[in-house]
């Protein structure tokens, strides 16, 4: 038998052994990431040698990208307007002022610790390390003893940021020599990926919306294929936009709000008023009662939480097991700084002057982990080709795997302790964490949505 049939044969084993005990796991400190990276490391080039990038990219690639592109849409699709008005001032904040200063930070810290390569190359690992991953502790976004502020700030902002870091990320790879996307230079790179792109993603997923309504409001599609053409619009919104040069993420992205809005705009009185009228017609079938966004989205959910879980036992095999037979001291310090410093003064500068408690926004600083962005983000480096990829590609593992394990670890334990805390405080005075939450769609990490990995 070939090396990718046992491959696939260690895969199916993997996710089926996890299945059967996932109940079980969820309420440890061995979360769901932590198991299929440590099976990646077993089956890539440093264990069994089934699975490796330079016979594998293609396959790998294609995984991963399909992953994000699904994460995107799904937590676009499921982020209300709503989400951002009630308590937004914490994702808005995350959001617009600590997302830019995480990416600044990171690229001035790596110019110290990382010699050797360029100021770009420096921009990009900023870009790549910045976004987060509430599904390495989703316990911390989904523990009730957790006020509903804070949970729903990091939910918003984790299913919110890889999507706002894309256009850093497409520049500053543009603006790189030597790389496929710098061929076509920053300006037609703004244009296509970034200004075209998001115009199609409005346009796909707008149009994807309207034409789900005024199907649902005639009884026509059924519920099944009802969650099949939301992942056939997040596969159309992606696939055009790259067979036009675009971004296929940002598009994807774009796509997921579109959606979103277009789907809830039917409002309950319209969806009522159509479904007590199908019956009265003969020739038409029975409306289907209003249903909420993310029961369209239930197949593309799921779909993207099995490939997200997937992508970590790749990142294992392909990025870290390679990573850990060449460590340096440098790349371990950049790390830790990157999942403390580089996240936490960020947070601490940007809700300065909002009135939380020392203790949340130490929790809501720590709490942001680094996940299957930063993978996707890191093997796309090898697609284009960047002339520093191997170091980057080392520090873009070591940060990963020290945010599964950390942040992994530390879920329960700090979320138990931290909502201690507030239970406490909030019967001496009135804090400014019990205002209403920002949402808690939108998180990838979050089990109300009705699918993601808790």
């Amino acid at each position: 038998m070939s090396g990718s049939v046992w491959a696939g044969a260690a895969v199916a084993a993997v996710t089926a052994g996890y299945a059967l005990f996932s109940r079980r796991l969820a309420t440890t400190v061995i979360s769901g990431p932590m198991v299929f990276t440590g099976c990646g490391i077993a089956i890539g080039p440093v264990g069994l040698g089934l699975l490796d990038l330079k016979h594998d990219a293609g396959p790998v690639l294609t995984l991963v990208e399909a992953a994000l592109t699904l994460v995107l849409f799904t937590d676009a699709m499921s982020v209300r307007r709503r989400d951002l008005r009630l308590g937004g001032f914490l994702p808005g904040r995350l959001l617009g002022i600590g997302l830019p200063l995480t990416i600044g930070a990171g690229w001035l810290l790596a110019w110290p610790l990382l010699p050797g390569l360029t100021l770009w190359e420096l921009a990009l690992l900023g870009a790549v390390l910045a976004p987060t991953d509430a599904a390495l502790g989703k316990t911390a976004v989904s523990d009730r003893r957790v006020p509903p502020l804070v949970r729903g700030g990091l939910n918003v902002e984790s299913g919110l940021n890889d999507g706002m870091a894309l256009p850093f990320f497409v520049l500053f790879l543009a603006a790189l020599p030597g790389t496929m996307a710098s061929e076509e230079g920053a300006a037609g790179v703004f244009w296509r990926a970034l200004v075209l792109s998001t115009a199609w993603g409005l346009v796909a997923g707008g149009l994807g919306g309207w034409l789900l309504r005024w199907s649902r409001a005639r009884g026509w599609i059924g519920g099944d294929w009802r969650q099949t053409f939301v992942l056939a619009v997040a596969v159309g919104s992606y696939a055009v936009a790259v067979a036009f040069d675009g971004s296929g993420f940002i598009a994807a992205w774009v796509a997921g709000f579109a959606f979103g809005v277009s789907v809830r705009r039917s409002g309950p009185a319209k969806a009522s008023a159509d479904a007590a009228k199908a019956p009265a017609d003969s020739a038409k079938a029975p409306a289907e009662p209003p249903a909420a966004v993310d029961d369209s989205a239930g197949l593309a959910g799921h779909l993207a939480d099995l490939l997200a879980s997937l992508s970590f036992l790749v990142f294992g095999a392909v990025l870290l097991g390679p990573t850990l037979d060449d460590l340096d001291w440098r790349i371990i310090v950049y790390a830790v700084l990157s999942l403390t410093v580089v996240r936490m003064l960020p947070v601490v500068l940007s809700l300065a002057g909002t009135g939380l408690a020392l203790p949340t926004v130490a929790y809501i600083g720590w709490f942001g982990p680094r996940g299957l962005a930063s993978v996707v983000f890191g093997l796309l480096l090898v697609e284009e080709h960047v002339p520093g990829l191997q170091l980057l590609g080392r520090v873009i593992a070591v940060t990963v795997a020290l945010s599964i394990l950390l942040h992994g670890m530390s879920a329960v334990v700090l979320a138990k302790r931290y909502g201690a805390w507030y239970r406490k405080a909030a019967e001496r005075r009135p804090l400014r964490e019990d205002l209403p939450g920002g949402g808690e769609a939108g998180a990838r990490a979050h089990g109300a949505v009705g699918r993601r990995r808790t």
